[in-house]
This record gives C-alpha cells, sequence and structure tokens, in this order.
C-alpha cells in the first residue's frame, strides 16, 4: 500500500525539513486507469527485523563481526556466498561516509530518504546521483567475494561515477575499514576509467574464471524462451518470456526469466530486480548457441546452485499457467465509478471510496479511522474520477487516446511507444480544466490551506491493489503554490497515467490464438480448397 502520512514518533526530533512533512498538506487526483497496470515488481523480500537501538549505519567497520551485523548474505553456505554492505558516501558534508545497515534498507534512496539526508526522489535522485559527474553521493557496496576470498566495492554497473571518485571513495573506504577493499568495475566504462588509476581491482573474469554456469538467483519460471541476439529499445519483451541475452542489460521490464552468456555479479541492478520478481537469473556460457533451439518454446526452467534444467511445458502446465494468470488479471482489474462529482477530504473517505477517488486516497481514509497512535495523516481532499473522464472527453482526448491503442507500431515498438505517450502527456497537459472544477479546486485550496504549499498526487484504481502495488508508477507534484501552478499540476498528474512505466496493453486471455488462411500458403498452384491454420497456446 502506498501512503503519504508521516509518523509523529519517526519526525521527533529529526532536521527542520522532516517536521515540514508533517505539516505538508495534500491534494489527490483520482485517476480511472482505462488500462490493465504494468505487470510490476512483487514485493519485496522481508528483511530482518532489528531489536530496539540497532543502527541505521556506521561511520567505519572495524572488524569482521561489525560488518556482518550490517550484512545480507545471498546464497549463504554456498560456495558462491556474497556477504555485502552498501556505503553512501556524502560528499556535501566532507565526505562522510555510512556503512548502511543493509538488513534494514534494501537500497541506498531507502537510506538516504529515510534518514533524512535528501528528499529527492524517483528521476531527479537517480540522474543527479548516478548519471551526473557533480553528485553529492557516491553511492555503492563492498562485498566479500568467497570464490577468491577478496573484499571488494562495487557500483551500479549502469553508473557513469567518474574515475576521481572512484579513487576517492577507495581512499575513505581503505581509512574506515578493517581491512584492504580492492575495487570490482562492474561495466566496460567503469573498467577503462579505472585502469589507470593504480588500484588494486578484481574483475568478474577473475571471479567466474572456468566457470560455465553461475545462478546468480535461484528460482523456477515457466514461460516462453526469447532469444535476443542484440537488446536495444526496439526488441519488443513480453512478461511471460525467458530472455536469452548475451550481455547483462542495465534496466529490463518485468520478464519470467534471464538468462545471459556473460559473467555477472549478484549485486547487478538486473538481479536485485530478479530477485524482487521471484524469477531466475543465471549465467551460462555460450547461452545465446545452446537455447537457440529453444526459441520460442514455452518451456519449464529451474535454476539451482549448481545447475539447471530445461523442459518442454506440457499441456497441463500450460492449463495450470493459464489459471493462475487468469486469477491474477481478475484481481488486478481496474473498477471506476464515474457518477461520483464531489471532491471528498480525506477523513470522509473508507475503503469503498476506492471506485470512486483511488485505492492510494481511500487506505488513507481507513489510517484516519484507525486512529492509530502515533499516527498522522496530512489533511488532504481528492478530486473523483469523474473529473479526468471528463477532462477526456472535453478535449476530445479520448479520441487520440483510441486512435494511440490502435496505432499498430504503438503496440509492437517499444521506441515508437515511448514517444508517443511523450506526445500524449503533452497533449493532456495543453488541455483545458473544466471551469466548474476549477472554481471548486481554487476555492477549497483557498479555504482549507491558504498560501500554504501542497502535493499533488496521484489514487488510482490501478496502485495498492491485491496483488500490484504500483509503486512509482504515476507523477507527484511536490510544494505547488498559487491557482495556475495547481491547476497545471492537476494535469500533470492526471497525465501521467500515460506514463511509458506505467502502460500495458489489456490483452485477452487467450487459451489459444493463430492466423487463419483460406489458400495454402506452401503450393499456391494447388487449386483444391484448403484452410490453413497457424496456431499457439497462449496469445499470438
Amino acid at each position: 500500500m502506498l501512503c503519504t502520512w508521516a509518523s509523529a514518533q519517526m519526525l521527533e526530533g529529526v532536521s527542520s525539513i522532516a517536521r515540514e512533512l508533517e505539516r505538508s498538506t495534500w491534494v489527490y487526483v483520482a485517476v480511472a486507469s482505462p488500462l490493465t497496470p504494468a505487470l510490476s515488481q512483487r514485493e519485496r523480500e522481508s528483511f530482518t527485523k532489528f531489536a530496539q537501538g540497532s543502527p541505521r549505519s556506521l561511520p567505519a567497520v572495524h572488524s569482521r563481526a561489525e560488518f556482518d551485523s550490517l550484512a545480507v548474505v545471498y546464497d549463504p553456505n554456498t560456495p558462491y556466498a556474497l556477504p555485502h554492505v552498501l556505503f553512501v558516501i556524502d560528499r556535501q558534508k566532507g565526505n562522510r561516509i555510512y556503512y548502511v545497515n543493509t538488513k534494514r534498507y534494501a537500497f541506498h534512496k531507502d537510506f538516504v530518504n529515510g534518514t533524512y539526508l535528501s528528499l529527492e526522489r524517483g528521476q531527479v535522485f537517480f540522474e543527479n546521483n548516478y548519471l551526473k559527474a557533480n553528485r553529492r553521493f557516491i553511492m555503492g557496496t563492498i562485498a566479500y567475494q568467497t570464490p577468491v576470498r577478496r573484499w571488494t566495492f562495487e557500483f551500479w554497473e549502469g553508473d557513469l561515477i567518474p574515475a576521481d571518485q572512484i579513487k576517492l571513495a577507495s581512499e575513505i573506504i581503505n581509512k574506515s575499514f578493517f581491512t584492504p577493499v580492492s575495487f570490482k568495475p562492474n561495466s566496460s566504462r567503469q573498467d577503462s576509467v579505472s585502469a589507470d588509476l593504480g588500484l588494486p581491482r578484481v574483475l568478474q573474469t577473475d571471479i567466474s574464471k572456468e566457470q560455465d554456469y553461475q545462478a546468480l538467483n535461484v528460482a523456477k519460471a515457466l514461460g516462453r524462451i526469447h532469444v535476443i541476439p542484440k537488446l536495444d529499445e526496439h526488441v519488443e519483451i513480453g512478461f511471460n518470456e525467458i530472455l536469452v541475452l548475451d550481455e547483462v542489460p542495465v534496466q529490463l521490464p518485468p520478464v519470467a526469466g534471464i538468462i545471459t552468456s556473460k559473467p555477472s555479479t549478484p549485486l547487478s541492478h538486473i538481479n536485485l530486480l530478479a530477485k524482487g520478481w521471484g524469477i531466475p537469473n543465471v549465467y551460462i556460457k555460450n547461452a545465446q548457441e545452446l537455447f537457440k533451439q529453444y526459441n520460442g518454446w514455452w518451456v519449464e526452467f529451474d535454476a539451482r546452485h549448481d545447475t539447471y534444467s530445461i523442459k518442454r511445458a506440457d499441456l497441463k502446465a500450460l492449463d495450470e499457467y493459464q489459471k493462475r494468470l487468469k486469477e491474477r488479471l481478475d484481481v488486478m482489474k481496474p473498477r471506476s465509478d464515474l457518477s461520483v462529482t464531489r471532491l471528498a477530504d480525506l477523513s470522509e473517505q473508507r475503503a469503498s471510496s476506492v471506485v470512486a477517488y483511488g485505492a492510494k486516497s481511500a487506505n488513507l481514509g481507513e489510517i484516519i479511522h484507525a486512529h492509530l497512535p502515533g499516527f498522522a495523516v496530512p489533511p488532504g481532499f481528492t478530486i473523483p474520477f469523474f473529473y479526468y473522464d471528463q477532462f477526456l472527453r472535453e478535449n476530445k482526448l479520448d479520441d487520440a487516446i483510441y486512435q494511440m491503442l490502435n496505432d499498430q507500431k504503438f503496440v509492437h515498438d517499444p521506441a515508437y511507444r515511448r514517444a508517443y505517450l511523450t506526445r500524449m502527456r503533452e497533449q493532456i497537459q495543453r488541455g483545458t480544466m473544466n471551469a466548474q472544477l476549477r472554481v471548486e479546486v481554487l476555492r477549497r485550496l483557498r479555504a482549507e490551506f491558504g498560501t500554504k504549499g501542497v502535493f499533488a498526487r496521484s489514487s488510482t484504481n490501478s496502485e495498492d491493489l491485491p496483488n500490484f502495488n504500483g509503486a512509482g508508477l504515476y507523477s507527484t507534484m511536490p510544494n505547488v503554490r498559487g491557482d495556475e501552478q495547481l491547476i497545471e499540476a492537476i494535469k500533470f498528474v492526471w497525465a501521467s497515467v500515460w506514463n511509458f512505466e506505467a502502460y500495458e496493453e489489456e490483452g485477452i486471455n487467450s487459451e489459444s490464438s493463430g492466423v487463419m488462411i483460406t489458400a495454402d500458403p506452401f503450393n499456391r498452384e494447388d487449386k483444391d480448397q484448403a484452410i490453413y491454420i497457424s496456431a499457439k497456446r497462449g496469445l499470438g
């Protein structure tokens, strides 16, 4: 469940920024999505619960025992065990290093936001701290590489960290860690920029030397094998596919499994996704050559620590898969009530309000009515789905959306789809809000919040659903002040329904599909009547 409340106990004694959050006010924009929500990352693995007083981080690690107190271990009790701890270096605070309690914080951004070092989130945080050279935070991971018995520090494979910051991180870590730590580059770029720094290094090839197989995430999958010689933005990927790739990608949409021909690290971003999705992720030498015979097949793939197995899926397995998929889609199917036109305060809403005001808003209403000690929900009101639908119709955007969804290139070309969705969001933001709604929104804003800054947030029927949280799919506009800024912020949130990450075409739950031709395509000279059918189980 996505909640936008702040705990009074949590905020006690923290920075003024955090206190300001507790005083924030919120405008929720309810958006009824016309689409089934994109399949999302499953709930993260739950981490070890901590005794009261457990530190969020340490400024130095003086022993293996201290390291272990912070560490999460992948593949424990195996030859590939990988104990690791996140670290954050704050360049704005004199290069102060935080060895993060990784049992408590799964990701760097969780620690940075959770300790109020920064309240940047989403794309802004990502670009400022992974892509830009002049970044505030240097964020990486320290691990013990069991196969080579070496300590290493490393960065996300997509991190564009410059050479001088790699060297700075090495100096800071080796002054505050109990034993020497080498640098492990995770991309060809990191390899090249660090080659002449004079740092001790451990390469992935050193770790996986002589290995033909490595299970990065142990799991079973049923899916369709998709061998991809070259992955680019035009390759269409389905959530039910087991990908066979030559190289480890930086990012992927949800899939059924990942097989790569080149070694990788269990700490890669892709493997974190695989763990979250509960899917197999393995390195297999010469995978593209080995698996091309299975390309297009539905298979059962079982990745174990020491080996793997693959077999063609039988009818029983496929039938069970179809049943599970149907149950999931039935649970996730959005519902909406477009008859409700009243702007509602959060305190007026309960769980049943989800069909008119969205799950996030309705859930906050439930929290208010629960009277939980120590929790405070910032005041706010919600614009119901009715007005999103009205806005589309009055600006003739419903016709534009229909045209977009029926564009076959939009359906099948991800790069074209991304660009088209960007244009659609821009078109929505250029639209004109209904005059009566505008008057009512601004009246409530002035009456309830005066000149305070407010947050315009989404509350849709495609998030906070059973088996689907939809975290991060839609956009928020923070610290909105003034009439025009609020109106534009509402349209900005409405437009975010068509964010690339939030979009997925709603398909038919098909048992079998294909093409029927009323002629024999292999023998055009044959004058006899013939019907040729090419079909497959599932969607064609």
